[in-house]
């Protein structure tokens, strides 16, 4: 049986906005929003599009998540994220083979994605460590689960 217990929103006072992986986030989505400006204009509505609304969701389902206050709630939306993250550099696999961006440009975007990432993967841990530990909290009160 699963057990969830509501987050402590005292540990939220920062917000979303303090998250090491929301800024972090932040900084890929502005390198996105500068590289598209040198994308053809038969990109606007196709990879230029794509690539600003998928690198938009990574730092949004973050955002979203953060104030969800459920431990299982929050990781999903983090997993939804790191989804969004893994699509934008697709699409930068792809501005990279269409000859709109450098190789050189591509490997410091790639290494931002991977910063992004390992941050992600991380927060996503650490929740359902907190998850585990407020499971076995709840089970040693005998209090009936959360729904």
């Amino acid at each position: 049986m699963s057990v969830v217990e509501k987050m402590d929103p005292e540990n939220y006072k920062g917000g979303f906005r303090e998250l090491v992986a929301w800024k972090e986030a932040r900084i890929f989505l502005q390198m996105v929003i500068q590289d598209c400006k040198t994308f053809p204009p038969e990109e606007k509505y196709l990879l230029t599009s794509q690539i600003k609304d998928s690198s938009r969701s990574v730092t949004a389902n973050m955002a979203e998540g953060y104030g969800r206050y459920h431990y299982q709630e929050t990781s999903q939306f983090f997993r939804h994220s790191r989804g969004s993250l893994s699509e934008t550099l697709d699409h930068y696999n792809t501005a990279r083979d269409e000859g709109y961006i450098s190789e050189e440009k591509y490997r410091k975007r790639q290494n931002q994605y991977e910063k992004v990432l390992k941050l992600t993967n991380g927060y996503i841990k650490y929740l359902q460590r907190c998850k585990n530990e407020s499971d076995q909290r709840l089970k040693k009160s005998g209090k009936p689960p959360i729904p």
